[in-house]
């Protein structure tokens, strides 16, 4: 360490804190993270591992009452909800010391738990300890929104942070939002034997998905008995009841917020340090993630972008390396994928498909590995610019995350269609849907004129060749 003054300064140990740091001290520099309160943040205790924990759950449930139509039979599926949240926190004991402050320590980052608020451009105080700093990273994230509705309070509603205290299995579930959360877990326990009922103030699941993702989700969603209301907002909360806006009620033993997340930067002093933030709360950074204050830079879910781990993560690397190296690397807003882990999954990215300047979307209908696992509710679509390089991607169907992945590749390095259609797939794989897709803007090349008279052109000289 150089002295008691650090490098950088990281406020925060969730994924993009933990990045940064882990970045920083890979580069040489002296760096103190500091956290409230434990490593790992959102993601490990909140967020992405116990959700999936209980998801792969959920959906073996939902597997063991549809294997009747493979013609196996296994009886009357029986849910033991104590022994599935057990597998979640075991889940999440497992993955805990990776991100913990021994881990930390053993990489070379300083870790101090505390609260961290800035008193000047180039200082702050740790817990009221003075802790001057070179450069700092925000990290602090962000924190589930709960509205002000009458009687929610007295509901005692639970969040995403605090469903994973549950003991026993709400017979009744009310679910206030239909994002990634929302459905993800509303799935969730209604696989596992909830009543559950889905609220969403837009027209359709998944708002940010296209209408042709959310309409295949719906189908899905009805075939678990999800009651989903559409088009409706909580407006008051009696005891075990709700009252929508559009005056049907709903009952329930247990609501669960799924509103989205706020910024946690409220008691961070940031005037202090000169750093603006937006009218959402979100600290404005440029495409360096730098803030107003030149020293100072933020990262993840506070900065108003897309608010994934993934993402998350790729922000401290950047900020980072951007801050001890005078790097001047961006960020690609365009190219963040995004998945929510319901069945059938609806992964994406990029351009919607209705902004493109070219669309290819191939039905499972058409990928064999569907039609061999009973599974062809969904679809592949490709979006394509004017030049037939892939700009975006919208999938529906099992392992649609892992099938994004190529179409996500070939965007980053700027690739057309052709090029993704002319690379080996293995068969049969989901991501046939993908490579499908590719091939058919490839029969759109073939087809246009001029590419045709350069064709006929090669075969008529190559049929004089041959006639010699």
């Amino acid at each position: 360490m150089n002295g008691s003054v650090p490098d950088l300064l990281v406020v925060g140990g969730g994924a993009a804190g933990l990045v940064a740091a882990q970045t920083a001290t890979g580069l040489g520099a002296s760096v103190l993270l500091v956290e409230r309160a434990r490593t790992g943040g959102d993601c490990l205790w909140t967020g992405c591992v116990p959700s999936k924990a209980l998801l792969a759950a959920a959906h073996a449930a939902a597997g063991a009452r549809d294997a009747a139509r493979f013609g196996v039979r296994v009886g009357e599926v029986q849910v033991d909800f104590a022994t599935v949240m057990s597998h979640v926190r075991d889940a999440i004991t497992t993955i805990a010391p990776v991100d913990s402050p021994e881990a930390l320590r053993r990489a070379g980052v300083r870790v101090e738990h505390g609260t961290v608020r800035f008193t000047g451009p180039r200082s702050a105080e740790v817990d009221g300890r003075p802790q001057p700093f070179r450069q700092a990273v925000l990290a602090t994230g962000a924190a589930p929104v709960v509205p002000d509705v009458p009687g929610l309070g007295a509901a005692r509603a639970l969040t995403s942070e605090t469903v994973w205290d549950l003991n026993d299995l709400p017979e009744r579930l009310l679910v206030v939002g239909a994002g990634a959360i929302g459905c993800e877990l509303g799935q969730a326990f209604a696989r596992l034997g909830s009543r559950v009922t889905l609220v969403e103030a837009a027209d359709r699941l998944l708002p940010a998905e296209t209408p042709a993702a959310s309409s295949v989700l719906a189908e899905a969603f009805a075939a678990d008995g999800i009651d989903v209301r559409t088009g409706v907002s909580l407006a008051e909360v009696r005891t075990g009841l709700a009252r929508l806006t559009d005056g049907t009620e709903v009952a329930f033993d247990q609501v669960l917020l799924a509103l989205g997340r706020r910024p946690r930067t409220a008691a961070l002093g940031l005037d202090a340090v000169g750093v603006e933030l937006s009218r959402t709360g979100h600290v404005v950074v440029d495409d360096r993630l730098r803030t107003t204050n030149p020293r100072v830079w933020a990262a993840g879910d506070l900065t108003g972008h897309a608010a994934f781990t993934h993402t998350a993560g790729v922000h401290g690397s950047l900020a980072a390396s951007n801050a001890l190296l005078g790097l001047r690397r961006t960020v690609r807003p365009d190219l963040v994928p995004r998945v929510t882990y319901t069945q059938p999954e609806v992964a994406s990215f990029g351009l919607a498909p209705e902004a493109g300047a070219r669309l290819h979307t191939v039905p499972h209908t058409e990928v064999d590995r569907a039609i061999a696992e009973g599974r062809t509710r969904g679809h592949s679509t490709l979006v394509l610019d004017d030049r037939g390089r892939v700009v975006g991607a919208s999938i529906v169907g099992p392992r649609a995350g892992e099938s994004l992945a190529e179409a996500l590749l070939a965007a980053q390095q700027g690739l057309r269609a052709r090029t993704v259609a002319g690379a080996m797939h293995a068969y049969p794989t989901w991501s046939d849907g993908v490579w499908k897709a590719a091939l058919a803007q490839g029969r759109v090349d073939l087809a246009a004129a001029p590419t045709r008279q350069v064709i006929a052109g090669l075969v008529r000289a190559r049929r004089r060749f041959l006639a010699r």
